[in-house]
């Protein structure tokens, strides 16, 4: 049976997944502990060697600084590493080869001066960087940060840090090794960095020079991240050795690397060894210099390079392991730990520009189990499926804690489902955020922007509130604060319909919303958006709608019910009205409605199971009614 890679392509079946499970949660429990053992200089997931080559027998691998007679064990550390551990009622193999490591930034090398090591404008992976202090590293790539969108490089802690760095520190390119004209390389500052078990890891800002996204001599840019799996093809662009292809032979990988200024640090990630298909000269995948390099997944067949990163180069073998070795830590960890994502695609060549907000880690979507009941996603058919565009092979386009289903025809959202955690709101600015098209894949020309709303009554109404999607961790909540303002998540509403300062009803009902009961946890999943009828007035070439829909789910703390709560609001009477001054506040109506009612208006289904909370229909509303609702009175049917 094959498996897929975080390429996408064919390779030989994977271990089985409990085997290989139980071993990570072998070394997630007992791994540091395991690295206290004086010889032992890393411990991972590897195929245990038979005959100096490796075999099919999974194994808890242990490296050694020197392999030893059994008789003269007891002097290194006091007893042998056994051939297998008890856990979990099952027996895990072990397995020990000789190898050391160190940091790549060591004893680097003078070699003939190369472009990768000269300054270039602009930059791009794979070129020489450093620390005004330091030696010389690799940029590994151009990122971007999650919350502000500003442009990052990214690279080793001990390349733009180091044991005396500090943020906002001076960075160079090329590093000082490579070019002692340290002032006319000045390249921007240290924003952050990390040493730990979540990597060796650090980002700088950009000034003064243009950015290519691409990798050098690899032609790609890197728009995701991934985790390896045994057997994976890698490559990476390394400011020493250039492009070195290589194939992952641990994962799971704890590693013990002495750090100057630093002591010994333990470091998570995973091992890569040479590629028989794809030899390096010497056999050398790294040398020192090269840390910082990011080692991408590659095509098993082709060996062309993809554009999902796997790691972070930070280390390589010493003189006298048991074969050419290189280290990297996860790229996930990394980017979590940085709290950085790829960068936006649609960013080139413009200096000191931070680019919109583009595909994150932390942009994970709607969350269906985020209540205690599940809410399963709305389900589309026919020429409504066919006439929305989303991204990653959906129907839909995930942000940070909300999700959009948007209509091609309409260039409007048919449905936002969104997530709430009242207990873990942040209170933040949103100060230089711009309401701003998605540009990622086809997007942009299906969204209305500024042409729409420029000098009229109209607002560009949230449909997830602001305010509703700031929360979580801080870097959540920065980008969700972002991810709010992008026009795929805007209707047109007239001002006194969306402002609650301006006493308007959509404004006021969500500000209802968590009044009214005692809600579990504080913890809210809704749903809204506009009815786009085929009657709706057109206006600049759009139609635009008269009526929108919300739908909120809960958990009742009083009783531990599970409720759906329906509502249709109407600005019919106001969008012929010039004035907001001139309006009236009785021509708003909101009224509570049974899910069918919602449904029938907008054309898609909700799940059965959500049907059994709705606390319309055993009221006697029917499936078509309606009931109008008085201010303050949304939770008392």
């Amino acid at each position: 049976m094959a498996r897929k890679t975080t390429a996408g392509k064919a390779q030989p079946a994977s271990p089985k997944s409990t085997e290989l499970d139980r071993i990570k949660r072998f070394i997630r429990a007992k791994g540091e502990q395991m690295l206290e053992h004086r010889n032992v200089t890393s411990l991972g997931i590897g195929y245990k060697e038979e005959a100096g080559k490796p075999g099919r027998t999974l194994a808890l691998q242990f490296t050694v600084e020197r392999k030893v007679a059994l008789e003269s064990l007891e002097a290194v550390h006091g007893a042998p590493i056994p051939a297998s551990y008890e856990f979990e009622g099952m027996a895990i193999p072990t397995d020990v080869i000789q190898r050391s490591y160190k940091p790549s930034y060591i004893q680097v090398a003078l070699e003939a001066k190369s472009p990768r090591k000269s300054r270039l404008d602009p930059v791009l992976g794979g070129i020489s960087i450093s620390h005004i202090e330091l030696s010389a590293g690799t940029l590994g790539a151009v990122v971007q940060d999650a919350a502000s969108g500003e442009v990052l490089l990214l690279s080793n802690w001990h390349v733009l840090c180091g044991a005396n760095g500090k943020e906002g520190d001076t960075i160079v390119q090329p590093g000082p090794f490579d070019d002692s004209q340290v002032q006319r390389n000045k390249l921007g500052v240290l924003r952050r960095s990390h040493l730990g078990l979540a990597g060796d890891c650090a980002v700088a800002s950009l000034a003064g020079r243009k950015v290519d996204t691409t990798v050098l001599e690899l032609g790609v840019a890197i728009e995701s991240v991934g985790k390896p799996e045994l057997g994976d093809l890698v490559v990476k662009s390394g400011r020493t050795t250039g492009v070195t292809y290589g194939e992952v032979t641990r994962i799971e990988t704890l590693v013990k690397m002495p750090y100057e200024g630093m002591g010994i640090v333990n470091i998570s990630g995973f091992e890569i060894g040479p590629s028989a298909d794809h030899p390096a000269d010497g056999d050398e995948i790294s040398k020192g210099g090269d840390s910082g390099a990011a080692w991408l997944a590659a095509n098993p067949k082709t060996g062309k390079p993809t554009s999902v990163m796997l790691g972070l180069h930070f280390g390589g073998d010493v003189q006298g392991s048991d074969g050419e070795f290189a280290l990297a830590c996860s790229a996930p960890a990394v980017f979590q730990k940085l709290e950085i994502t790829p960068l936006d695609k649609t960013v080139r060549t413009k200096p000191g520009k931070p680019p919109k907000a583009g595909k994150s880690l932390l942009q994970t979507g709607f969350q269906t189990g985020f209540l205690d009941f599940e809410v399963a996603l709305p389900t589309f058919s026919g020429k409504l499926a066919k006439d929305l565009i989303g991204l990653d092979d959906t129907d839909r386009i995930d942000y940070c804690h909300y999700s959009v289903w948007l209509s091609k025809s309409r260039k409007l959202a048919r449905c936002v489902a969104w997530n709430i955690d009242g207990n873990s709101k942040k209170s933040l600015s949103r100060k230089g955020i711009a309401f701003s098209k998605d540009t990622r894949g086809e997007l942009e020309d299906y969204q209305l922007g500024d042409e729409l709303y420029a000098s009229n009554d109209l607002d560009r109404g949230h449909v997830a509130r602001r305010d509703d999607l700031v929360w979580g961790e801080m870097a959540e909540a920065q980008q969700a604060n972002i991810d709010s303002f992008y026009f795929s998540n805007m209707t047109p509403q007239h001002k006194a319909f969306n402002q609650a300062s301006l006493k308007g009803k959509w404004g006021e009902l969500e500000d209802a919303i968590l009044d009214e009961v005692v809600v579990k946890d504080l913890k809210v999943s809704l749903w809204g958006g506009p009815i786009l009828d085929e009657d709706d007035r057109p206006y600049r070439g759009t139609r635009l709608p008269d009526e929108f829909w919300k739908v909120v789910f809960f958990t009742d703390d009083a009783d531990g019910s599970h409720k759906a709560r329906a509502f249709i609001l109407s600005q019919k009477d106001l969008l012929g009205k010039l004035k907001p001054e001139a309006l009236e506040l009785e021509m708003f109506r909101w009224y509570q409605v049974p899910l069918a009612t919602v449904e029938a208006r907008c054309g898609f289904k909700f799940d059965a199971a959500i049907k059994r909370y709705d606390a319309a229909t055993p009221q006697g509303l029917g499936s078509v009614s309606a009931r109008l609702v008085e201010p303050g009175r949304f939770f008392e049917i």
